[in-house]
């Protein structure tokens, strides 16, 4: 059974920082690209960082600015997303997602919920 299960949300205030796993079993990690997701209340889920396979590229959103960076690690099947310089906005729950590098599947985390508030 795959499971992603994130963690590292919580409160923080504006300009601090949060650093979001998502321990991944189940699958072969790395097969997989990973991406993390945001859903913020009332707004749809976008999409906020990729990282390939081997690790060896990324992307990122505009609205990340050079804010975040995601990285994995394949030995422990986890990936991660480090969230610097935050602010109200990105207030959000994160999900991570697993995409096959070649079969058309993917698996979702349950989320992790991140507030940004004074």
């Amino acid at each position: 059974q795959v499971q992603l299960v994130e963690s590292g949300g919580g409160l923080v205030q504006p300009g601090g920082s949060l650093r979001l796993s998502c321990a991944a079993s189940g699958l072969a990690f790395s097969n997989y690209v990973m991406k993390w997701y945001r859903q913020a209340p009332g707004k749809e889920r976008e999409l906020v960082a990729t990282i390939t396979s081997a690790g060896t590229s990324t992307n990122f959103a505009d609205f990340i600015k050079g804010r975040f960076t995601i990285s994995r690690d394949n030995g422990k099947s986890t990936a991660y997303l480090q969230m610097n310089s935050l602010k109200p906005e990105d207030t959000a729950v994160y999900y991570c997602n697993a995409q096959h590098i070649s079969v058309g599947r993917d698996y979702w985390g349950q989320g992790t919920a991140v507030t940004v508030s004074s």
